[in-house]
């Protein structure tokens, strides 16, 4: 009977009665698609209160925005010493500066360092506007900033992979864990072994940079990314570096590796 019954019947019977004895080896596995692991990095967005988010979340709410207003007319504006508006070279920005500030700080070949956002800014005025260099901190350079950045909302952080980075990476993380002042604390003491704790009444953060320029309302204004880690050096009674100081250069290039592949914010609202 068994000889008589059809080949591709007597086969799955063989298969069967092998894999029921565990002499058949099982070579076709289901394979599960698994999601992948949830980012467990977070914003200083999410620390926020509802009310501060929905301050961000809203360009009609969001204080940055006007910022980035005054920053577009700028873009625009034809210097009065007849030289070119950065729209001459850039054309539009929405297209030409698209992804342009989530790939900064990066290697400026005529220094053989880092340069900033902001500081690109001030070697194009320079250069090819032929204009004044505008200083740290000040509305016009703040708003072009905040203008360019805000032109990578919601694209990933992407420093560039630039081997003569580096260095200069390597420096800004030596820095960001290094003990400073009468308290005796590092970046990482606070961000990394202490995000989510409370420090006087408010969480303490990760201490991502997705958002400069912001606006916090400590300030009741915008403000750069050297201006908070300022702050930060201060309150350890530590004597801040100047503005522009390569230390800090190195160390927002360090920020930006530990949040590749986070998104931009700009302009952010912090408390």
């Amino acid at each position: 009977m068994w000889l008589e019954a059809p080949l591709p019947l007597r086969r799955l019977a063989t298969v069967v009665l092998l894999l029921l004895s565990g002499l058949y080896p099982v070579v076709m596995a289901q394979t599960v698609a698994r999601p992948e692991p949830a980012d467990p990095r977070r914003s200083g967005f999410d620390f926020m209160g509802p009310s501060t988010q929905a301050m961000q979340r809203g360009d009609d709410r969001n204080p940055g925005m006007l910022w980035v207003v005054d920053g577009e007319a700028l873009w625009s504006r034809e210097p009065a010493n007849g030289g070119k508006a950065c729209i001459a070279c850039h054309a539009a920005a929405n297209s030409s500066m698209a992804g342009v500030a989530a790939r900064y700080p990066a290697f400026d070949a005529a220094s053989a360092r880092p340069v900033t956002l902001g500081q690109r800014i001030n070697v194009c005025r320079q250069q090819n506007q032929r204009l004044p260099v505008l200083a740290w901190e000040s509305p016009d350079l703040l708003a072009l900033e905040a203008f360019v950045a805000h032109q990578s909302r919601g694209r990933p952080i992407a420093p560039p992979a630039d081997p003569r980075l580096a260095p200069f990476t390597e420096q800004g993380r030596q820095l960001f864990g290094q003990r400073l002042g009468q308290l005796n604390l590092s970046c990482s003491i606070c961000h990394d072994r202490s995000a989510g704790r409370r420090l006087g009444g408010s969480p303490i953060p990760e201490g991502h940079a997705t958002g400069y320029p912001l606006y916090r309302l400590e300030w009741q204004g915008l403000g750069s990314l050297q201006r908070r880690l300022r702050s930060c050096m201060a309150g350890v009674r530590a004597e801040p570096y100047a503005f522009g100081a390569p230390q800090w250069v190195a160390l927002e290039l360090y920020l930006a590796q530990r949040a590749r592949g986070m998104l931009l914010e700009t302009p952010a609202v912090r408390p």
